[in-house]
């Protein structure tokens, strides 16, 4: 290969990682933490005991509803299961005469209209809270602007990441070689070497990671497909879920099947089991009971689902299996989300997500790196490049404080708060705001120094505050055998300890004592030069 492509490649590599790098980085770092976002779920509800009996829940949750929502025209229960702080449930009221509804999961915005039923089959007081749901969703739909909007920029950079990736590939002709090569002490060049090993080590992943987002967003990108064959969206809805129409009311009340033995049949009918169910009609003639298997247990997420009457618990419907397109794109979403994955797998996608987040971080420090050696007065950037410098330290060092800060804000919020939720996200965002301040008036070393010192002490302070002040703490579970709390503290502790080890070596930081360097301030690569030593 010429060296004139190999450099047109290398601009290309270079410009596709920067020009939208600080939201990669913010994409690759919330949906790493996503992966772990069932077992959140729990961990920021810690009033909530682990789920033992799952059918004990679903008859409780059955109970609740009769009670509560005799008359509403659905339910939908999400199945419980060890990983899940109960079951989540929720209730569209029967529409008001000329009010249209959707077809499937009307109300569930509504707070009044959902409850949570506990591990021992009780309606469960617990924390409001996003939980890991706010990472899963805040990495393709971001915060506080228009979902449309998000989801083109996070396909954008999506596509970006896809270039960088590949334009990389072809730049770094010795790549794998320079895997086995970790220099230490040589400044930038024990940079690059870090880039390159992260790129390289996960490199399959990262591939399937990018171009996989890419085809979860391929019907906003990529429409003409399905426009050219689809004037009808509800034909084209159908056509990848399909289902069986809810009958119409009938007015003749009659009760509901035991749901718990509808789970029996249909987990031996459909192979696996189940993650959710949909109640039509409930309480009358006409009820209908839809069954779905859970996307854990397949790497297709075109769950299959099955239909009983909702009197006589008769199956009158089987999903059909589904197309060549529509199993592709499943099995697509499956292999970016992961649900899939056992416990060792997860940690895999974990590590290699940890991975892309460290090779974004490090492609964004090292664009600083060799631009400052061919400015004309090093000591004195230009504008744009100051910009770059102070961006890197807010994102890279200020979100992950801002994370640190939701931990905390999830543990210390009143409980009865109104709005709790949200304002466990107002304080990340708050936090940032405050870091990003503190990037912009402060120099790099004090600045990256301060927030990793910052984020650190947050993070290993966190497992300490959880021992004394919540009930299912990583010891109280460890003697029931449910490792959850422990495994989520460990890693916050491993975190905790490796930001305070940057803040130490950037803070310890000495200026070279040659007189080539000795006039020179201190710069974003120079404390580099010295984390990397």
């Amino acid at each position: 290969m010429s060296k004139g492509i190999r450099q047109s490649q290398s601009t290309l590599h270079t410009w596709s990682g920067l020009l939208l790098g600080w939201l990669l980085f913010l994409v690759f770092l919330t949906g790493t933490i996503a992966f772990w976002r069932e077992g959140l779920n729990r961990y920021m509800r810690p009033e909530l005991a682990r789920v033992e009996q799952p059918l004990r829940v679903l008859g409780g949750a059955q109970r609740f509803l009769v009670r509560k929502a005799p008359d509403a025209r659905s339910w939908f229960i999400a199945m419980p299961d060890a990983q899940v702080p109960g079951a989540q449930l929720f209730w569209q009221p029967q529409p008001k005469r000329g009010e249209r509804t959707g077809r499937r999961g009307g109300g569930r915005g509504r707070r009044d209209n959902q409850a949570l039923i506990g591990a021992d089959g009780l309606p469960a007081t617990a924390r409001d809270t996003r939980g890991g749901e706010f990472f899963y969703r805040f990495h393709f739909d971001l915060y506080y602007m228009p979902v449309i909007w998000a989801r083109w920029l996070v396909g954008i950079a999506a596509v970006m990441m896809l270039v960088a990736i590949l334009t990389g590939i072809v730049t770094h002709k010795k790549i794998f070689r320079d895997f086995f090569t970790l220099r230490r002490g040589k400044g930038q060049r024990s940079w690059l070497d870090g880039h390159n090993a992260t790129a390289v080590l996960a490199l399959p992943f990262h591939l399937m990671i990018t171009y996989t987002g890419v085809v979860t967003l391929m019907a906003l990108l990529m429409p003409w497909a399905t426009v050219a064959n689809y004037t009808d969206q509800t034909k084209l809805a159908d056509t990848l879920f399909p289902h069986v129409e809810a009958a119409e009311q009938t007015g003749k009340p009659v009760p509901l099947v035991p749901l718990s033995a509808l789970v029996r049949d249909a987990e031996r009918r459909l192979g696996g089991p189940i993650g959710s169910l949909e109640v039509s009609q409930p309480g009358d003639a006409a009820a209908r009971i839809t069954l779905f298997r859970s996307p854990t247990t397949l790497l297709n997420t075109r769950a299959p689902s099955i239909v009983y009457d909702g009197t006589s618990g008769t199956p009158v419907w089987q999903s059909p299996a589904p197309g060549g397109a529509a199993a592709t794109a499943g099995v697509m979403i499956g292999l970016h989300a992961g649900r899939f994955a056992d416990t060792t797998l997860r940690w895999i996608y974990f590590l290699c997500g940890v991975a892309g987040t460290l090779m974004v971080a490090s492609g964004l420090v090292l664009w600083t790196v060799k631009r400052r050696e061919k400015l004309p007065d090093p000591a004195k950037p230009h504008l744009g490049f100051r910009i770059v410098e102070r961006l890197n330290v807010a994102v890279i060092a200020g979100f992950p404080l801002g994370v640190a800060a939701m931990f905390w804000a999830n543990r210390l919020l009143p409980v009865t708060m109104p709005g709790r939720a949200q304002w466990e996200v107002h304080v990340l965002f708050l936090v940032w705001a405050a870091a990003v301040t503190l990037a912009l008036v402060r120099t790099p070393q004090r600045a990256w120094s301060s927030l990793f010192a910052l984020t650190g002490a947050a993070l290993l302070l966190l497992p300490a505050f959880n021992l004394v002040a919540t009930r299912w703490n990583a010891w109280s579970s460890l003697a029931v055998g449910d490792l959850l709390p422990l495994g989520v503290d460990a890693t916050v502790l491993a975190f905790g300890a490796g930001y305070l080890w940057l803040a130490r070596r950037v803070a310890n930081h000495v200026p070279h004592s040659r007189k080539s360097h000795s006039a020179r301030p201190l710069t974003t690569e120079r404390m580099m030069h010295e984390v990397a030593a």
